[in-house]
C-alpha cells in the first residue's frame, strides 16, 4: 500500500501593505562653516590635558575642576576673551 504524505496548506493572508511614514523635509545650511575656529580645539586639547594632570582651577574659587564639560567651557570662554571664532555661550 502506498500512503500519502500529509500536505497541509498554508492559509495565506493578504494584509494590507505598510505606508511609509511621509518624510519630513527640513531646510539644510547652503554651505557648511566652521562654528569653531581651528585653534580653539587647540586651547581645548590644553585644558583637558590640565584638567588631567590635575592643574586646572576655576575661577574665583580656585577649586580643581574635574569635570571634561567645565574644562570645555573654561577652554571656550578664553577663546571668547581673546577674540577667536567661538559662537555665543548658551542661555
Amino acid at each position: 500500500m502506498a500512503t500519502k504524505k500529509a500536505t497541509k496548506k498554508k492559509s495565506v493572508k493578504k494584509t494590507a501593505a505598510k505606508k511609509a511614514p511621509a518624510k519630513k523635509t527640513t531646510a539644510k545650511k547652503a554651505s557648511s562653516t566652521r562654528k569653531y575656529g581651528t585653534s580653539v580645539g587647540k586651547d581645548v586639547e590644553r585644558e583637558m590635558k590640565a584638567m588631567k594632570q590635575g592643574k586646572l582651577t576655576s575661577g574665583r574659587s580656585g577649586k580643581k575642576v574635574t569635570s571634561r564639560k567645565q574644562a570645555i567651557a573654561i577652554a571656550l570662554s578664553e577663546a571668547r576673551k581673546e577674540g577667536k571664532k567661538v559662537p555665543p555661550p548658551p542661555e
